[in-house]
């Protein structure tokens, strides 16, 4: 147990800098505003929807499925709500769990020597980790993981005492649960079926390729046999029930996510998607440079056979092969072990085992796979007492890094991303193992001791390294400024673009500009750059410009609704009401079909929807405003707040004398947010009007309450007891309004009015001259 507890610690203490981080990137969508997490959504929800809170059925989901994540994420709020610290503290936990996990199982392949320290210390220092435990939504692998190891040793305890235990089925039972649960973590969990049945043919029964067939045909092993069908059978209904679940269709990406799967050219195509596992290689290996995102460019296409990366493409494949052919050989088959005759590692005097030439000779043989075994077991139990071989556990660790890798290399469907580092988490297993049994094969051969240490000593150096390294990554997802600075590098588009939304939320106006025009100088068709750097400008009064942007934002992308909607929306302040209520209706018009957030876009068209109503408002059609506010309330989506459009409504009701209804719309916008001070007002205004004067003033008082700084809210008010010929405490909130708002023409115009209504003239003829200055083209004496 000391090796899992070391190792776990170490995969603890690298990562206790991560606790005081943020919520960075991809953490917003899954975590801030995943309206799944909230108390108020039905937990069932978690299961029809996807990891970002999208019914799994529709078009535009990502498809991704992983109930018991999202279900963590939800506890996690239900916990601390959305301080970041307890999320942080769940993922680190998971690590150092995973990593005690990971060592355990390299215990039984490697036996109890520092080996098998070195194999858990490397994995829990892994540089290439940090994406998945620093960021809180790495939490979906790294879960996986924990499940996924838990039922390769369940299935490891099955073989072990398969046959001479009655609860051998009940450990196969425990490697599907886990199998299943390892799935709804993180899709990729369900190939540790495949891994299971690896170890089972080619680690336990220490099976070569060619002794499988006849295995099969001559009924040899059938309790072998029996365990690869069901394995099989759950795998293929794990992925059959997965895939129905997901509406039996792949989810659809943008060209930016995956450029090599839009491309046209089959050899561009052909030559990246062989490169790009190739890549991911080297990240394990040399993971000196680390990126948030490895979308757009960031790995360029390979176009041609001259390209040079074809190089690295080749000596991957090929290292590759030789490994394979290294681990599937039959180095025991055939030799003499003690001067006897040995076929397939059993002597045939007495059934003992015999260890290739490349076991370290030192090591403990310890009894890992079974422990004791019933009255009546045969003598070859010995062999399966016995570790693995050196090409046995190559095999394995081959197993490890490339079957849970096969979903991300676009073989059977086009993925959402080139490079993701979290998706390297459970193939890292195989590589430490491949590296930790190759240092030991090294240390094994050479004869100097000198040579010897060395081999030990640079292993160690290499986790010393990775430790570093890991630990001054995670200083980069401390908040999401300092990982979009350290990946403009890599991936300058779309880290520039993230900045540049980072920067506006610090007032940083300038900054902000000029990293918005930074991503589009490298990209220059990003919708949501165009779209940001529009939205800036719109805000900043430079509204000609943004208009510039939107039509880029809306040309680059046609079903882009937010540009729409402020598109309309600086028309609307600009006069130009028939070229925004066209605007507004082409919005209300796009369907949400095949797009990445429809919750997003459905708010965008509600307030689109909502602004056109109000256009109609000012302009006297109240039955149109009405019938364009109702459809904006069938459209609006779960999280969208509707209390202005409530308000609006009753608003429209009361213009058209229907009373009733404009109270109950009132009410429901007081409902839907009780401190709604528009609401407050109207309903105070349509209470005064049906003789309920006491309630009225009561409204009017909250308003002021809820924000003693709105002028407007004094000036109702001060309008209320004109009306009620309360004529000296009308002044005094007609004075108050106006000096809280006295650039507003409208409310400094009302205050002189009421003042004159009071008789205080000298007071009025101050406040007419300030409204003169406000606008000197409409005051009329």
């Amino acid at each position: 147990m000391i090796a899992e507890l070391v190792s776990s610690a170490l995969g603890l203490a690298l990562y206790l800098n991560t606790l005081s981080a943020d919520f960075c990137y991809d953490d917003s969508r899954a975590i801030k505003t995943n309206q799944d997490l909230l108390p108020e959504t039905p937990w069932t929800h978690i299961f029809y929807n996807d990891f970002w809170g999208t019914l799994l059925t529709h078009s535009g989901s990502h498809k991704s499925y992983r109930p018991l994540c999202t279900l963590s994420f939800r506890l996690n709020h239900a916990i601390g709500g959305l301080n970041p610290w307890s999320y942080h503290l769940v993922n680190v936990l998971l690590h150092a769990a995973v990593t005690g996990l990971f060592t355990s199982f390299s215990k039984i392949l490697l036996g109890d020597g520092y080996w098998t320290f070195m194999a858990g210390l490397m994995f829990a220092s892994h540089p290439i980790h940090t994406e998945a435990v620093a960021g809180i939504v790495g939490r979906a692998d790294v879960g996986a993981s924990l499940f996924f190891l838990l039922s390769l040793l369940c299935y490891i305890k099955h073989c072990s005492t398969r046959g001479y235990s009655a609860r051998t089925w009940g450990w196969f039972l425990g490697t599907g649960l886990c199998a299943g649960c390892s799935m709804l973590w993180k899709e990729q969990g369900v190939t540790v079926l495949a891994v299971s049945a690896v170890y089972d043919v080619f680690v336990f029964h220490r099976l070569k390729i060619r002794q499988i067939i006849p295995t099969i045909y001559k009924r040899k092993n059938l309790s072998l046999f029996l365990s690869i069908s069901l394995l099989t059978f759950w795998g293929s209904s794990l992925l059959g029930a997965r895939l129905y679940w997901m509406g039996n269709k792949p989810p659809s990406f943008s060209n930016s996510d995956n450029p090599a799967a839009d491309s046209d050219s089959l050899l561009t195509r052909t030559l990246t998607f062989f490169y790009l596992p190739t890549k991911n290689l080297w990240l394990l290996l040399c993971p000196d440079t680390l990126s948030f995102d490895w979308s757009m460019d960031a790995v360029p296409l390979l176009k041609t056979v001259c390209d040079w990366r074809n190089l690295h493409t080749v000596a991957f494949y090929t290292g590759l092969l030789l490994l394979a052919c290294y681990g599937l050989k039959s180095p025991n088959a055939d030799r003499e072990c003690n001067g006897k005759t040995v076929t397939n590692g059993k002597q045939n005097a007495n059934g003992h085992s015999c260890l290739s030439d490349v076991e370290y000779q030192n090591s403990e043989t310890k009894p890992s796979f079974a422990s004791k075994v019933e009255n009546g077991i045969k003598n070859d139990v010995s062999q399966r007492t016995q570790l693995p071989s050196t090409e046995n556990i190559v095999v394995l660790s081959l197993s490890l890094l490339i079957i849970p890798f096969v979903p991300a290399t676009n073989l059977f469907f086009y993925v959402g991303f080139v490079i993701a580092e979290r998706v390297l988490y459970i193939p890292s297993m195989g590589f430490c193992l491949l590296i930790t049994v190759g240092a030991r094969a090294l240390y094994v051969k050479v004869q100097k001791r000198f040579l010897k240490s060395l081999i030990f000593y640079a292993t160690a150096t290499l986790i010393v390294f990775y430790g570093l390294k890991t630990a001054i990554r995670n200083g980069d997802w401390q908040n999401e400024e300092m990982l979009y600075r350290s990946g403009i590098k890599v991936n300058p588009a779309k880290a520039w673009g993230n900045l540049g939304n980072v920067l506006k939320s610090q007032s940083k106006i300038s900054e902000a500009e000029s990293a918005y025009r930074n991503a589009l100088y490298y990209r220059s068709n990003m919708a949501d750059m165009l779209y940001n750097l529009g939205l800036l400008l719109q805000e900043n009064s430079r509204f000609a410009e943004a208009l510039h942007y939107y039509k880029l934002a809306i040309g680059s992308r046609p079903t882009l609704a937010s540009a729409y909607l402020n598109t309309g929306i600086i028309l609307m302040n600009q006069g130009r009401t028939e070229e925004a209520r066209r605007t507004f209706l082409k919005c209300s018009e796009i369907p949400d079909e095949n797009l990445k957030d429809p919750h997003a876009h459905k708010s965008s068209v509600t307030s689109c929807l909502y602004n056109l109503g109000k256009l109609y408002h000012e302009q006297g059609h109240y039955e149109e405003a009405l019938s364009v506010y109702k459809e904006a309330i069938q459209k609006m989506p779960r999280q969208f707040a509707p209390q202005s459009l409530y308000n609006m409504m009753g608003e429209a009701y009361m213009r058209l004398s229907k009373l009733p209804e404009a109270e109950h719309w009132y009410m429901e916008s007081l409902r839907s947010k009780t401190d709604h001070i528009p609401a407050h007002l109207t309903y105070g205004k349509l209470l005064a009007l049906t003789g309920r004067k006491s309630e009225a003033e009561k409204l009017f008082l909250k308003a002021i309450e809820l924000d003693p700084t709105k002028g407007n809210c004094y000036m109702h008010y001060g309008q209320f007891l004109l009306e009620e010929a309360r004529l000296i405490e009308a002044a005094e909130m007609a004075k108050k309004a106006a000096e809280l708002d006295s650039t507003e023409f409208d409310v400094v115009f009302n205050a002189a009015h009421m003042l004159r209504q009071a008789s205080l003239n000298e007071a009025a003829e101050k406040y007419y001259d300030l409204a003169a200055r406000l606008r000197p083209n409409l005051i009329q004496q």
